[in-house]
């Protein structure tokens, strides 16, 4: 065979190689983000619990969304397009189809009143412009406050009187029952916190009764090797490994302590020990994270059975596994965790061990 010739064939062979192993590599990568299950496919059960709900429009949902999802006592908020004609449309239809950009808020009637949320509403918004806030323009944009419960129309009806006294010109903000809410496309939703530098026309930096963030910077993930050192062999074997520790013989399955709950690995906080109950199973029970962006789902396949993996967000630590037959009352879940893959702080050290400004979760 020609040397030229040769030398060509085996550069097309390597080249091929190589390119088939990107393709292998990039393939293995999608599969694991395959595995990855979003916030919304797996949340709480709010219709048939006893949280309740308000549906709020005041221009723009990016920012409305962002600032009451940041209010102690919001436990859930999620974009849509409400009260318009018919129960489809999309962003690029609701000027036709009438609905407005509307947020849901799912709240704890127990930490957070009505009329707190509807004040809260008056002072983000303009509520004598029509069909306009900020910069936005149209009717979809206009204000409305869309309830799902009779019960509320006279708490609403009576803060909107306090407001308009603050104002010459009549408020003309919807004030209706919910007819539809169609949820918003994926990308609109938790807009700001996945675009921190997007548009917004909601002053973020004035929030009432803020919840402490849990920034993921302040806990780094160590080093394998020193995650081996800083762990007993069972913590290493469930967190990194995906183990699974005795029922009814691990150290917090009982405990009643008021306290936090951290990843053992990064100190992450996790949960709540006011979120915690007992299940029966052995295991750390709870009903909900301490927050909703501290853990990820993962679907699991193991053992012939269909399971959803819960693990920290920073550190990736295996944590145990989520279940929709938690206490009703409190949205259906339930966290069954690993005590070895948590680090406890009972709540008279959380000041000393860096944690304080999380108390107020506590009240």
């Amino acid at each position: 065979m020609n040397p030229a010739l040769a030398k060509l064939i085996m550069i097309i062979a390597v080249s091929g190689l190589i390119v088939t192993g990107f393709m292998f590599f990039d393939r293995s990568s999608n599969d694991q983000d395959e595995d990855e299950l979003s916030q919304e496919d797996f949340l709480p059960d709010y219709d048939n619990s006893r949280y309740k709900n308000i549906y709020l429009a005041g221009g723009c949902f990016w920012g409305v969304e962002a600032y009451f999802s940041r209010i102690i006592g919001v436990e859930y908020t999620s974009v849509g397009y409400a009260n318009g004609i018919g129960e489809d449309t999309s962003y690029r239809r609701i000027d036709s189809t009438g609905h407005a950009e509307t947020v849901k808020i799912v709240y704890d009637p127990e930490r957070i009143t009505l009329e707190d949320l509807v004040t809260y509403y008056y002072g983000i918004i303009e509520p004598t412009s029509l069909n306009r806030q900020g910069n936005d323009r149209g009717t979809q944009y206009r204000s409305g406050i869309y309830y799902s419960y009779e019960a509320d129309l006279d708490t609403i009806l009576g803060v909107t009187e306090k407001e308009q006294l603050k104002h010459a010109k009549p408020i003309v903000t919807e004030i209706e029952a919910l007819k539809n809410f169609v949820l918003a496309e994926d990308y609109h939703q938790d807009y700001l916190y996945e675009n921190p530098g997007g548009y917004c026309h909601v002053n973020l930096s004035v929030i009432p009764n803020e919840k402490p963030v849990v920034n993921p910077l302040d806990y780094p993930k160590p080093g394998e090797k020193e995650i081996k050192q800083m762990l007993t062999p069972l913590q290493f074997e469930v967190t990194q490994r995906k183990g699974t520790e005795a029922a009814f013989q691990n150290r917090y399955w009982d405990n009643k302590e008021k306290g936090l709950y951290v990843d053992i690995v990064t100190g992450e906080p996790l949960f709540l020990s006011k979120y915690k109950y007992d299940s029966g199973t052995g295991w750390p029970s709870f009903t909900e994270p301490i927050d909703k962006y501290t853990v990820k789902y993962y679907r699991d396949q193991n053992f012939g059975m269909e399971r959803v993996e819960v693990r920290s967000r920073v550190g990736g630590s295996h944590l145990g596994h989520v279940f929709r037959d938690g206490p009703v009352e409190e949205g259906g879940l339930r966290f069954c965790i690993n005590s070895a893959a948590l680090d406890f702080i009972s709540y008279g050290e959380m000041d000393e061990r860096g944690y304080g400004r999380l108390k107020v979760l506590f009240e």
